[in-house]
């Protein structure tokens, strides 16, 4: 499905409906041979054309001791973009929940919603903590060892509609990464422990609309904080936890088809399934993200998009992401084939090409999901290569021609 121009009412009855709305999620990528502060001006200049280009909400991604990524505070992101802007939502995608406390994750996002009525969205990750970096490993494990006694690889398959699901990769190499565990380290104090996922999210839920009570009955009411209009979201990539928490809590949930594709799907459906209304949410609400690369014909896109594999390659590694390489400086890097298959799953499943193609893929990915709205990230070498594809995507989904923005960025 494309996004060709509507047509006429008077010619025609059958008029499409309404695309779902998109976001971005912006890990502030640093390109090679460029600079974190060039990064953050290249981040302000995009969230202002999102804002041009009617996307509905810019989200920016936690991450720690990677040399290609400068987006390591949310919060901060979130208030420098929210004074460059004047209506788009703004969020975090999301906060790693593994180190933080319920109180200072609500009086962070309280005071941004104060200066900033409205506007502020709070996703909160199950990630960042000692309990997750050993519990995601013991699964994966665990599955690895249930596939070696059957003595079969996993496979790949496709939806009814035709979305790829790919098999899941080993993550071994990140599994053992004395850098993940540094920056375990230096994140949480040491000999503290991480606080149970649903009993931090159900705090955080407390502290934001004023239930919250001590032990003893006080009510702490934190200002900024309490009756903040804050839209909570969890983040999730597998029918774990974190799907059922959201469920259970009746908050808004995002699938991470783009960091886990090969179980973003489950994840949506263990949602859905423990479902329960709450007070702000009457049924399931689901976006789903994806990576893509738009350029006016897919074989210029293929070529922007040359330094996807080697920058998950590094993440996968448990190197830190890489500073973004450029196309020729990617095609010069040697790969062996253990190293391809590591990042086979989120290539594959890399939405890349014309505006057309890229428009069709993410249809394909919200069919299949039952997602009401798509979250993109998208990572070009050239941040000018990154705003025309935010700009021909969004022109080609909301079936109308808008202006290019005009790129201030580096």
């Amino acid at each position: 499905m494309t996004g060709a121009a509507r047509p006429d009412p008077a010619a025609d009855t059958t008029v499409p409906a309404p695309r779902v709305p998109l976001g971005i999620l912006d890990l502030v990528p640093v390109s090679s041979g460029s600079t974190a502060a060039t990064a953050l001006r290249n981040t302000i200049d995009l969230v202002r054309a999102a804002e041009r280009l009617g996307y509905r909400r810019y989200w920016f991604a936690e991450h720690h001791l990677n040399p290609g990524v400068a987006g390591s505070t949310p919060a901060l992101l979130i208030a420098m973009a929210a004074a460059a802007t004047d209506h788009i939502r703004l969020g975090s995608g999301g906060v790693q929940s593994g180190h933080r406390t319920a109180l200072s994750v609500v009086e962070e996002f309280g005071l941004l919603d104060a200066m900033h009525p409205g506007r502020i969205d709070l996703g909160i990750g199950r990630s960042g903590g000692r309990d997750f970096l050993r519990d995601r490993f013991a699964a994966a494990d665990t599955r690895a060892a249930s596939r070696s006694a059957a003595r079969r690889a996993p496979t790949s398959r496709h939806t009814e509609n035709g979305l790829l699901i790919p098999a899941p990769p080993s993550l071994r190499g990140l599994a053992n990464s004395g850098r993940y565990l540094l920056t375990v380290d230096l994140l949480q104090q040491k000999n503290a422990e991480s606080a149970g996922y649903a009993d931090l999210l159900s705090d955080i839920l407390g502290l934001l609309r004023g239930t919250y009570r001590s032990a003893d009955g006080l009510d702490p009411h934190p200002v900024p904080g309490a009756g903040a209009d804050v839209e909570p979201w969890v983040l999730g990539s597998s029918a774990g936890e974190s799907a059922e928490v959201a469920g259970r809590l009746g908050i808004r949930f995002a699938a991470s088809y783009h960091i886990s594709p090969a179980t973003a799907l489950a994840a949506a459906d263990a949602y859905r399934a423990a479902f329960v209304p709450s007070a702000n949410l009457d049924r399931p609400y689901v976006a789903v993200s994806a990576d893509v690369v738009v350029a006016p014909d897919d074989e210029s896109a293929q070529k922007l998009a040359a330094g996807y594999a080697p920058w998950v390659r590094s993440i996968r590694k448990g190197e830190g992401a890489i500073p973004f390489p450029g196309p020729e400086e990617a095609g010069r890097l040697p790969w062996s084939d253990e190293e391809r298959a590591l990042v086979r799953d989120r290539v594959d499943t890399q939405f890349v090409g014309s505006p057309q193609t890229v428009a069709a893929q993410l249809e394909v990915l919200r069919v299949a999901v039952g997602a009401d709205e798509l979250i993109v990230t998208t990572i070009t070498h050239s941040h000018t290569d990154r705003i025309r594809s935010f700009t021909l995507l969004a022109q080609e989904w909301f079936g109308e021609v808008r202006p290019a923005p005009s790129s201030s960025g580096v």
